[in-house]
């Protein structure tokens, strides 16, 4: 007596609503389908038999209520609804392959190259600091640590990251919110000859100094508990674009100042700088992590991103 034949078992038919994971498998044998050009071809490809690929295609049909493919005993071209779809599906399983990547990626031990950049007054000290615990916690990682306020073009640049105080100025990059900047009004103690000006209004007839990238002919400043917002006008003795510059000419009583609460805590604490009308003070400035949109970023830079989330917010309160 003969065995019958063993026959090789078929995926069952999905059904007439697939799941999402019935979908993605539905719409890569399509595009299989058109890449290999028949059905034999992408059934050798994938692994499985000419009529689980042809079941395959129909119940994706049936779900997009659309005919794919013309098929004949000789030629399989797509229809225009096809030719619609191949190259959305396209896109679709290539999305779908990058969102993979990136979850594996980001479980990977990172290494390589980073180039970070970073403003001035916080890459020389302030964010040097959970920069070396970053190290220290993927030794495998080496960075460039490039000291400027604004990056135009990643891509151009060759920067991975920035980190950059103020909006985000490219639409296009991705964008994380790391904190604020808290600032405050100060002067050196012999500006004000002992007597602490309380309200904005006792400020306007101070010599001031500027810093450009954020006042100049103007200071604005905010009640802190009830919201309110004065506004003066100042003609600054000294302007400058850069943050040290300014905090070194306050502390030479050129001139009251708006600065970054960080940078001046020190000094407040040792008494060589005053906080002037303490219950006002300048809108705070969001600190943002960008880099460039891709299908897949490297695990050294999602880990990089994590660590500046958690260690910034410290660093920048400024007290």
């Amino acid at each position: 007596m003969h065995e019958p034949p063993i026959r090789r078992a078929e995926a069952p038919t999905p059904p007439s609503h697939p799941t999402v994971g019935d979908r993605l498998q539905l719409m890569e044998t399509f595009v299989r389908i058109v890449e290999a050009g028949s059905l034999s071809s992408a059934a050798a490809r994938m692994g499985a038999t000419q009529p689980t690929i042809s079941r395959r295609l129909q119940a994706l049909e049936r779900a997009l209520g659309v005919r794919l493919l013309q098929r004949s005993t000789h030629v399989m071209r797509l229809t225009v609804d096809g030719e619609r779809c191949f190259e959305r599906a396209q896109a679709l399983l290539a999305d779908w392959s990058a969102f993979e990547a990136e979850a594996r990626g980001a479980q990977a031990e990172p290494e390589g190259l980073l180039r970070i950049a970073v403003p001035h007054a916080f890459g020389q000290d302030q964010f040097v600091t959970p920069l070396a615990a970053f190290l220290a916690a993927h030794p495998r990682v080496s960075v460039e640590w490039l000291l400027q306020d604004e990056v135009r073009d990643f891509i151009a640049e060759g920067i991975d990251c920035a980190v950059q105080v103020g909006a985000p100025t490219d639409p296009a990059a991705v964008a994380i919110k790391l904190g604020e900047v808290r600032r405050i009004v100060v002067a050196a103690p012999a500006l004000v000859r002992g007597s602490l000006p309380a309200h904005p209004t006792d400020l306007a007839a101070l010599p001031w100094l500027a810093l450009r990238t954020y006042y100049h002919a103007e200071v604005a400043l905010t009640h802190g508990s009830r919201g309110e917002v004065q506004r003066f006008g100042i003609r600054p003795r000294v302007a400058t674009d850069s943050l040290y510059a300014l905090r070194s000419a306050a502390l030479l009583g050129l001139g009251a100042c708006i600065g970054s609460a960080w940078l001046l805590a020190d000094d407040l604490a040792q008494g060589r700088l005053v906080h002037l009308a303490p219950q006002w003070h300048a809108a705070p400035l969001p600190v943002y992590l960008s880099y460039p949109q891709a299908r897949f970023h490297p695990s050294r830079l999602l880990r990089f991103a994590v660590a500046m989330r958690e260690a910034v917010p410290a660093v920048i309160g400024g007290g």
